[in-house]
């Protein structure tokens, strides 16, 4: 049942007895699977998996796991970038060690459950881009670490601005499940968050609660009218409200609002100008990674 890996990269064996990393059917399943948990840094793994879990029951869909690691063996780059990754040898590991963390991680998330035994653990190393195309091409979810290691912040930026994936971000500290408990959607009626808010769909049906947030509205309530029009024309329930940043960001006023009603998620439209421009300008989404302690769901 396994395809052939991305160019530039290889399936290794498996490590040992019992091991369910790189495994030979594991390529398609995390091809076809509704969501897919990305594990490009040890620290941050086991709250993908956690997170992808929860994602996947909510929908009664189904779940894959994938590594995905530069390898400067099976890359085609410019020389500097290649003599990049080996530097990272000295602080990081090799690539090989790199998974191997991964592979600790994993089975150790899967021991914890006999009901996620059947689950395998794809692996994808050499050019990043090409393995993250690869592993998420047909997913509909993808759960990734925007922070971390250098890894997790290539395959961060490729899922989202060169696969255009509606992507699930872990929070920097602990996750303590009820993922749709309360959805707070950080709402303009811009077409990227039209987009997000569309492609999560399947997520927010299975929400308990969504409230849709208009930050600084205009004088006609054209954010909030235009928020209940997608939620009908969605099928959704769900709050529409409005608030005035006053002193204080749009980020700053969402984070606060989301504490002050129990959000449990929260949902945007990622980055409307670009990467590389709102890193410049500091905005919102920016902001939200940067502070946020909630998993956040974004699509560009």
């Amino acid at each position: 049942m396994n395809n052939s890996p991305a160019r530039g990269s290889e399936t290794r064996p498996p490590l040992g007895e019992g091991s369910v990393m790189f495994a030979g059917h594991a390529r398609k399943r995390t091809v076809h699977a509704d969501v897919l948990a990305l594990l490009p840094d040890p620290a941050s793994a086991r709250y993908c998996l956690d997170i992808a879990e929860d994602s996947a029951r909510a929908v009664y869909g189904t779940m894959a796991a994938a590594h995905v690691g530069a390898d400067p063996e099976g890359m085609i780059a410019a020389a500097e970038e290649i003599d990049l990754q080996m530097l990272r040898d000295l602080e990081e590991g090799s690539p090989l060690q790199r998974s191997e963390r991964i592979m600790r991680v994993f089975q150790e998330w899967i021991q914890a459950n006999p009901a996620r035994k059947g689950l395998l653990l794809d692996d994808c190393h050499g050019d990043l881009d090409r393995c993250v195309t690869a592993v998420c091409r047909e997913t509909a979810l993808v759960v990734a670490p925007c922070h971390g290691n250098m890894d997790a912040r290539d395959a961060f930026h490729d899922v989202l601005f060169n696969e255009h994936k509606l992507v699930l971000v872990p929070p920097r500290g602990t996750y303590d499940g009820n993922l749709l408990g309360h959805v707070v959607i950080g709402w303009k009626p811009h077409e990227h968050a039209q987009r997000a808010v569309i492609a999560a769909r399947r997520w927010l049906v299975a929400a308990d609660r969504i409230t849709m947030l208009c930050v600084n509205d205009k004088a006609d309530g054209s954010y909030q009218s235009k928020a209940r029009e997608l939620l009908t024309e969605l099928g959704l329930d769900g709050d529409v409200v409005a608030i005035s940043s006053g002193s204080r960001s749009v980020g700053e006023t969402i984070l606060d609002f989301a504490k002050s009603a129990n959000a449990t998620c929260l949902l945007i439209g990622a980055f409307k100008h670009g990467y590389f421009l709102e890193l410049l300008l500091g905005r919102v989404t920016r902001y939200l990674l940067s502070h946020s302690t909630l998993p956040m769901m974004m699509k560009h």
